[in-house]
C-alpha cells in the first residue's frame, strides 16, 4: 500500500492550500481515508477523514470551518482543501488509510505546510 501526499508549501496567513493523497496498492472501498498533522514539538492530531464508500466525513472541531475533505474515485485520490490558514496550522500533514474511524493502518510520508504571519 502506498499513500503519496503532496501539495504542501509555504503560504501567507489567510491563504489557501490544497493537499492531495494518491492511494495505491489495494482496494480502498471499505476504508476510511484521513488527514492528520503534526506541528513542531507536538503530537500528531486528527484533521479530517472521509469514508471511501459513501463519502461520510468527519472533521476536527478546531478546523471544520476551514477545511474540506473530498475524494476522487477515478483518480484514487483524497484531497484536503484548507482555507484561511493560520501560522498555527504549520506542520507536517499526513494522509492515512484505516479500517475504521479510529484504526489507522497505513500512513503516507507527509507533506510540509508552513504558514507565515
Amino acid at each position: 500500500v502506498q499513500l503519496q501526499a503532496s501539495g504542501g508549501g509555504l503560504v501567507q496567513a489567510g491563504g489557501s492550500l490544497r493537499l492531495s493523497c494518491a492511494a495505491s496498492g489495494r482496494t480502498f472501498g471499505s476504508y476510511v481515508m484521513g488527514w492528520f498533522r503534526q506541528a513542531p514539538g507536538k503530537e500528531r492530531e486528527f484533521v479530517a477523514a472521509i469514508r471511501w464508500s459513501g463519502g461520510t466525513t468527519s472533521y476536527a472541531d478546531s478546523m471544520k470551518t476551514r477545511v474540506t475533505i473530498s475524494k476522487d474515485n477515478v483518480e484514487n485520490t483524497v484531497s484536503l482543501q484548507m482555507n484561511s490558514l493560520k501560522p498555527e496550522d504549520t506542520g507536517v500533514y499526513y494522509c492515512a488509510a484505516g479500517s475504521s474511524w479510529i484504526n489507522w493502518d497505513f500512513w503516507g510520508q507527509g507533506t510540509q505546510v508552513t504558514v507565515s504571519s
